[in-house]
């Protein structure tokens, strides 16, 4: 499995796997429906958001002691751990505070039950805290493990056509970077 680190178009930096996105697998069976309602709402989040959720939580089948993560290679390898490492820690804090409101509005959705129908509010929410709760345990062990920084010409070059402002140039680019890396609609993690 390779792992990404790359800015998107609101120079963001963005952490992906070439894992395609894939459901979370939740196995119910007193609350199927429930489960599979709120599955595929939680699809309907932004591809950013939901590959650098799934990147995290990959972490934790990940049994390698050493993470190679593919750059740009525009910031020296020191500058891209130091930012990397800040990325994560900023990651985790965001989790937490995420986490903690949603406990907060758990009771509140569960007052939902009272309406006519399945609970929808309860399942997303707490399909929402699943994910996580699992991305937040991948964090803290990818902070555990080793990186290897790979540059790579091709982040580079849509690095460069970003800052330019060459527009035209980006489907070009994310077909090659779909080529060599198998990302399927990159385009919606780095542009719009």
């Amino acid at each position: 499995m390779q792992f990404f680190f790359v800015r998107d178009h609101r120079r963001k930096y963005r952490y992906f796997s070439s894992e395609p996105v894939s459901q979370i697998q939740i196995k119910t069976s007193r609350w199927k429906e429930l489960w599979e309602l709120a599955k595929k709402k939680l699809m309907l989040l932004p591809q950013r958001i939901l590959r650098q959720e799934q990147a995290f939580g990959k972490a934790l089948k990940s049994k390698e002691d050493k993470i190679q993560i593919f750059y740009s290679g525009r910031p020296g390898k020191k500058r891209i751990q130091t930012r990397f490492y800040f990325f994560l820690q900023r990651q985790r804090t965001k989790h937490i505070l995420l986490l903690v409101g949603e406990i907060i509005l758990l009771p509140i959705s569960g007052l939902a039950a009272f309406l006519p129908g399945p609970n929808v509010f309860f399942g997303v929410l707490a399909l929402l805290m699943i994910t996580h709760w699992q991305a937040l345990r991948g964090i803290n062990k990818t902070l555990k493990k080793k990186f290897e920084f790979v540059p790579s010409p091709l982040f580079r070059e849509w690095e460069q056509a970003r800052e330019s402002k060459e527009e035209n140039k980006y489907p070009q680019i994310f077909k090659k970077i779909e080529k060599e890396f198998h990302l399927d609609g990159i385009q919606k993690v780095l542009w719009k």
